[in-house]
């Protein structure tokens, strides 16, 4: 791929929009992702907890994390997980236990009710991926070219987080 570059050498207006581009589009898909979950929930009916918390739920699977574990994995970006976790062990759908070695930290793994949801949201995803493959719209390859070139973004903006000091 050949850059668009100014008279200077600097990367041309092109490119910024690119950029921009693409960064409202992963915001965007973010979002309807979450939309996307919630209308789903909506559906069968499951209004206790929010799209946020299912996708949590769904990124816990069968592992037993604490908070800590759930920032530093990528599973959870948000400021609020304390309270999510706290909402999703009030309803069922997660166990939670002071840790044996140090009492300030909680691990927290899924009930059988979060299991269940886990396994709707799971479910949803297969059909959204088969569905996308079988109209066409993207299959395997393309998913896994996004993918690889997403992780290449993340990795060149968490070198930016790490050496800016």
């Amino acid at each position: 791929m050949t850059l668009q570059r100014n008279v200077d050498g600097a990367p041309g207006p092109g490119l910024m929009a690119t950029y921009l581009e693409t960064l409202a589009l992963v915001e965007r898909l973010h979002r309807l992702l979450l939309d996307v979950i919630k209308d789903e929930f909506e559906r069968l009916g499951i209004l206790e907890i929010n799209s946020v918390q299912a996708l949590l739920l769904f990124n816990i699977g069968d592992n037993e994390v604490t908070a800590g574990e759930l920032r530093s994995r990528g599973y959870y970006q948000g400021s609020n997980v304390s309270y999510n976790l706290k909402k999703l062990v009030e309803t069922g759908y997660m166990h939670h236990q002071r840790c044996e070695i140090d009492r300030r930290s909680v691990r927290v793994r899924l009930t059988a009710k979060g299991r269940a949801l886990r396994d709707a949201v799971g479910t949803l995803f297969e059909r959204h991926a088969t569905g996308l493959d079988d109209q066409g719209v993207i299959g395997q390859a393309g998913m896994e070219e996004v993918n690889q070139v997403l992780r290449r973004m993340e990795r060149y903006w968490g070198d930016q987080i790490r050496y800016i000091y």
